[in-house]
């Protein structure tokens, strides 16, 4: 047996932090429950997957092998949560790191940040028969240590978290703030309209304050446009586009390809 195979995430989360320093990293998010487009994203040379928990109708189960269609590819597995009872359970079965939809005040962000992390960080739930300790084949120190690398991702998305934002921003353990333009566009009454120059300036005081503080940002895409906007102005972190998006887009391109042909 090779354990060190079973703990896939480790170097991964060391390698992809190390991108992150030096320029972008990008990934969709991913709705499917089929680990078939999870494989295909990872040979297309994606660098992670938003596992989507929050708008997907994926089941624990079915997100355990998402997991491992990551893993087997490269692809780093971030899981976005539906609610924080939803976070020790995904870091269990292999997540590389939890992504926090809504958080508003910094005791939020705290809370998001223990129920992630082990002692001394946190207090997480602690079983080590779990996959991500390789079902206790791994060493229980090894695990207990390693597993607090994991990335803890929080999306600030309304107008109460950017009111927030700096008491959000003293929270230790936040690897990246993540801006929800979707919502943010629906508190500030465009709903939708994410390219709005209401909700562009916005999302520039939310980047400049984290940069600011040294704190990774990244954000949602979905438009080559967006996507040069954001990463001209520092953000590292892009999410572009969702698995379903892209298939539908791409059939349309097809489509409209083969017009007058068949």
């Amino acid at each position: 047996m090779r354990i060190g195979d079973g703990d896939m995430n480790t170097e991964r989360i060391r390698a992809f932090r190390e991108k992150m320093g030096q320029g972008c990293v990008v990934g969709p998010f991913m709705k499917t429950c089929d680990p078939a487009f999870v494989e295909a994203a990872g040979y297309g040379g994606m660098d992670f997957a938003i596992l989507d928990m929050e708008h997907g109708p994926v089941s624990l189960e079915s997100l355990q092998n998402n997991i491992r269609a990551a893993q087997i590819t490269g692809l780093l597995p971030v899981v976005r949560v539906g609610s924080q009872e939803d976070i020790g359970r995904v870091l269990d079965i292999g997540a590389a790191g939890v992504q926090i939809p809504q958080v508003s005040t910094a005791r939020e962000a705290e809370t998001a940040v223990g129920l992630a992390k082990f002692y001394p960080m946190g207090e997480r739930g602690i079983c080590r028969f779990v996959r991500a300790a390789c079902y206790s084949a791994l060493d229980r120190d090894v695990y207990f240590s390693r597993a607090n690398q994991s990335l803890v991702i929080i999306q600030v998305e309304g107008m109460d978290g950017i009111r927030n934002l700096d008491e959000i921003l003293e929270v230790p353990g936040i690897d990246i703030v993540f801006m929800g333009p979707y919502d943010l566009s629906q508190s500030l009454g465009v709903p939708g309209k994410i390219m709005h120059p209401l909700v562009i300036e916005q999302m520039r005081q939310i980047a400049k304050k984290a940069m600011g503080r040294g704190v990774l940002v990244g954000t949602f895409t979905d438009s080559r446009e967006s996507m040069r906007l954001w990463s001209g102005l520092g953000v590292r972190y892009l999410a572009y586009s969702v698995d379903t998006g892209i298939f539908c887009d791409a059939c349309g391109q097809v489509r409209r390809e083969l017009e007058g042909m068949v």
